[in-house]
């Protein structure tokens, strides 16, 4: 199995993880029916986030934490909401790829949930 190595690789896992995350039922409908998420728009918006976070690229300039208390108004986002995101990304990272990238990836996405957490009041 091979590491991530590029944008290609990225949007490929984020179809991958979404076709998940979307039919989750502790996840999904918070982006099925709160966020109300067209996957195929978002998903050049997630690519480019996870480039610029493993590849240092830049072009990604949104507000991470401010997205997600926007939708905390809307939903509260609870620990148990992070962990199974958590576990959802790691499982399909797990599944197609390994390497340093993709353990990167892994403690990445774990720092940036606990970050928004806390931010958002419910991490302690």
């Amino acid at each position: 199995m091979n590491d991530i190595s590029n944008s290609d690789d990225l949007a490929f896992l984020m179809r991958e993880f979404y076709s998940k995350l979307l039919t989750d039922k502790t996840v999904g409908y918070i982006f099925t029916d709160v966020a109300k998420l067209n996957l195929e728009s978002h998903l050049p918006t997630l690519t480019l986030f996870w480039t610029n976070t493993l590849f240092h690229t830049g072009g990604y300039k949104a507000n991470v934490v401010q997205v997600h208390k926007n939708l905390d108004a809307l939903e509260p986002l609870t620990p148990k909401h992070f962990e199974q995101w958590i576990s959802l990304l790691d499982n399909t990272i797990d599944e197609h790829f390994q390497g340093e990238l993709a353990d990167k990836m892994k403690l990445k996405a774990k720092q940036i949930g606990m970050t928004i957490q806390a931010k958002l009041g419910h991490y302690s």
